[in-house]
């Protein structure tokens, strides 16, 4: 190859890098989200996302623009969403959600568009990513799955006498199962042993988890999808058993029901996938890219000083300054 024909052939390789980031020279750069529906933590996760963008020099309005699309959680109104998207021909497109993300990827995966995910617990399993090694081709981006390593060195902090943690879990569901083989692998490290209990129906919850009285020094309660939505029930047995509780989800930390919870920070995860993010816009390739995992510092911890009370707990020194003890 001579020199013209080499300078011919950048050239050409510039103008379609270009192309396929959907900007042309002097305008900013358009950066489309793709939400499945309105929730404090999807759009922390998605604003989360833009302000890392914006924290590693890119300037809104003038070196990039952000669009935001929701379909109020109606997963048949996400092809039209991504068809309007792709219209816009954007540098860069944000999945927030699994059902978002798979359907980014099998609509537009061939579109040339770089799509960054958000929110979505494991991406291997839900077909987005080869391994949690590397990215693929089209697409790469950040979990939000618990790191029940972290959560439980952060039981251990909280409650240092504690020997064994109960552990609530639907044997009819997959990731509960997963869940409780994750707690009996890493359970030791922190001194904790595991002392599990099946539920299975709703309406057995209180009775299970008062029969880890006796049993357990402390409950934890994962995102399940049975057991979660009753935590007051989990709660009223625990409180009854003056069993403290550590739970996925802050919400009932906030309203006194729970004593602690330990969750992902929404925020951290969409600041995740915005460092992936300007990896790609200064030419990464997403397949070069592996899924982020969340880590201790993902995560957020909330204490409640009354339901603490409640259920016979007090709260070590080392928490007295960590802004996260709610009155």
């Amino acid at each position: 190859m001579n020199r013209n024909e080499f300078l011919k052939a950048v050239l050409a390789a510039g103008l379609a890098a270009a192309g396929a980031a959907g900007a042309r020279a002097g305008e900013p750069l358009k950066i489309a989200i793709a939400n499945f529906g309105d929730h404090p933590q999807l759009n922390a996760a998605w604003q989360g996302f833009e302000q890392e963008i914006i924290a590693a020099g890119y300037k809104e309005g003038t070196d990039v623009t952000f669009s935001v699309d929701h379909v109020n959680f109606d997963a048949t109104l996400v092809p039209q969403m991504l068809t309007k998207i792709e219209a816009m021909k954007p540098s860069l497109i944000l999945a927030v959600t699994t059902p978002v993300a798979q359907m980014a990827k099998n609509q537009l995966g061939k579109s040339g568009i770089p799509i960054v995910f958000a929110a979505v617990t494991d991406p291997v399993a839900a077909g987005l990513v080869p391994s949690w090694d590397k990215g693929s081709d089209n697409m790469t981006g950040a979990s939000d799955m618990q790191d029940f390593a972290a959560t439980i060195k952060f039981t251990r902090a909280l409650l240092p006498n504690a020997k064994t943690i109960g552990v609530p879990f639907n044997p009819g569901e997959a990731n509960d199962v997963a869940m409780l083989a994750k707690m009996k692998e890493l359970a030791p490290a922190e001194g904790f042993g595991v002392a599990e209990v099946g539920i299975d129906n709703v309406n057995d919850i209180q009775q299970r988890v008062a029969s880890l009285a006796g049993k357990a020094d402390v409950i934890y309660v994962a995102g399940s999808n049975l057991i979660q939505p009753a935590i007051g029930a989990v709660a009223s047995a625990a409180l009854a058993a003056k069993i403290p509780i550590v739970n996925s989800d802050d919400g009932p930390v906030a309203k006194d029901i729970v004593p602690a919870s330990f969750a992902m920070s929404y925020d951290k995860v969409g600041r995740n996938a915005g460092k992936i993010a300007v990896r790609i816009l200064k030419g990464e390739k997403p397949a070069d890219i592996a899924p982020s995992k969340p880590v201790y510092a993902d995560h957020k911890a909330t204490i409640s000083r009354k339901a603490a009370g409640a259920f016979g707990m007090s709260i070590p020194d080392s928490f007295k300054e960590c802004g996260c003890i709610v009155d």
